[in-house]
């Protein structure tokens, strides 16, 4: 399967950005999606998660309140919608199908998408 993430850009403080990740050439439809960031110098760090249904969602203590996830499964398309950023937020986000469990572990992710990267100025 190939993800393909996209939205990042340049944003102020306070402001936001919708990302989305299509699939294409595999199953999507009945796996549980995340997303992730890495920013400079720093390891990969789980942001939000979504079920196969999109019935459930999880997220990082970080963003919660502030980034919405949803998945369109007629479209092959998983969303990171994202308010009132903030520079700590500035990372490269990249999306990741699950292997089985509905999970905040990188590892528990076998595909992942390119990355799109995402700039907030104070």
């Amino acid at each position: 399967v190939q993800l393909q993430a996209s939205g990042g850009g340049l944003v102020q403080a306070g402001g936001s950005l919708r990302l989305s990740c299509a699939a294409s050439g595999g199953t999507f439809s009945n796996r549980h999606m995340g997303w992730f960031r890495q920013g400079p110098g720093k390891e990969r760090e789980f942001v939000a998660a979504i079920t196969w249904s999109g019935g459930r969602t999880y997220y990082a203590d970080s963003v919660k309140g502030r980034f919405i996830i949803s998945r369109d499964n007629a479209k092959n398309t998983v969303y990171l919608q994202m308010n009132s950023l903030k520079p700590e937020d500035t990372a490269v986000y990249y999306c990741a199908r699950s292997r089985t469990y509905f999970s905040s572990s990188v590892a528990s992710y076998d595909y992942w998408g390119q990355g799109t990267q995402v700039t907030v100025s104070s």
